[in-house]
């Protein structure tokens, strides 16, 4: 079971404090966002830093970065599928995902097939 109860209990504190943060802006849709990754990714850090060597540590720090990048380029493609009239909501669902595959898989490619470190 290893660090798994550490990372239950940081992981809900922090997740608490981002969604109390959260609160405190407007829209108040604000305190799901940020309740969710961000606090997950602190945490894990967090947990990995006490727990982990520091190439572990810069590794998945740097793969939460790509996937960052990757998740902001599927929401570009949903907001230019959302504009678009006449576009099937299945269709831009799924090009948004595409956009997704492409950026995750052109980050994770050179990382963990050909073992190029940036």
């Amino acid at each position: 079971m290893g660090d798994l109860p550490l990372r239950f209990l940081l992981g809900g504190a922090i997740v608490s404090a981002f969604a109390a943060v959260g609160e405190m802006f407007e829209p108040k849709t604000f305190a799901g966002l940020f309740g969710a990754a961000p606090s997950v990714a602190v945490a894990t850090l967090a947990v990995a830093y006490g727990t982990s060597a520091r190439a572990y540590v810069a590794h998945e720090g740097r793969s939460m970065l790509l996937g960052a990048a990757a998740l902001l380029v599927y929401s570009l493609a949903c907001v230019v599928a959302a504009k678009r009239p006449g576009l099937p909501v299945w269709l831009g669902a799924l090009l948004g995902w595409l956009a997704w595959g492409a950026v995750a898989f052109a980050a994770w490619y050179p990382l963990h097939v050909l073992g190029v470190e940036p």
